[in-house]
């Protein structure tokens, strides 16, 4: 599964970071101290491979903690941006890149409510900078996991990459160009709400 997600998470966040970058929603300043800090980390979550009786609640619950974040977060519009304190980044850049190595989910979602939260960035270029981090641990979660495991592609790879462009394309068009920030995060906070109660009632 871990190395199914990576992949997939590697094309759609390449596709989505295009569309972000083209509209002006991005912030390299934000990303790059973050990024920096959660290669390494992810590399070495990708190394680990966790039994799914862990996996699968643990994604579960994760993915249930991001919606409820996202739905508490929904309504805010964008504030004063606070200048993030470098080693406090620099540390939760580190604890996002093992978690998004370790277990398959490119971080992304979890660094969008945590942005809004701490007002760090604003709500309109968050997606562009959880697109770019989703890419590059993404790929230093797969290279961490080919390098200890010899990988092995399921029957529908082929099916779900192209359903995976295809909703990628469509999804960072709208959420670029056409949908409000309470929007997508309402949008997003119903399929990460779904997403994480089939992880765990499928354990």
């Amino acid at each position: 599964m871990k190395p199914v997600a990576l992949t997939l998470n590697i094309l759609v966040a390449s596709i989505a970071l295009v569309k972000y970058l083209k509209a002006g929603r991005f912030s390299w300043s934000i990303l790059w101290p973050f990024a920096l800090a959660s290669i390494p980390f992810a590399y070495i979550g990708g190394l680990i491979l966790l039994p799914s009786i862990y996996y699968k609640p643990l994604i579960g619950l994760a993915l249930i903690y991001v919606a409820y974040h996202f739905v508490m977060n929904s309504a805010k519009t964008d504030c004063e941006i606070k200048a993030p304190f470098m080693p406090i980044v620099l540390l939760l850049g580190a604890v996002l890149g093992f978690f998004s190595g370790l277990v398959g989910v490119g971080g992304g979602i979890f660094l969008s409510p945590l942005l809004i939260m701490l007002k760090w960035e604003n709500v309109k270029n968050v997606s562009g900078i959880a697109a770019a981090f989703v890419l590059v641990n993404s790929i230093a979660g797969l290279l961490g996991f080919l390098s200890s495991k010899t990988p092995q592609l399921p029957e529908g790879l082929t099916i779900w990459v192209i359903a995976a462009v295809i909703g990628g394309y469509i999804g960072s068009e709208y959420g670029s160009k056409r949908f409000g920030s309470s929007t997508i995060q309402y949008l997003l906070s119903c399929v990460l709400l779904v997403a994480g109660i089939k992880m765990i009632a499928t354990m």
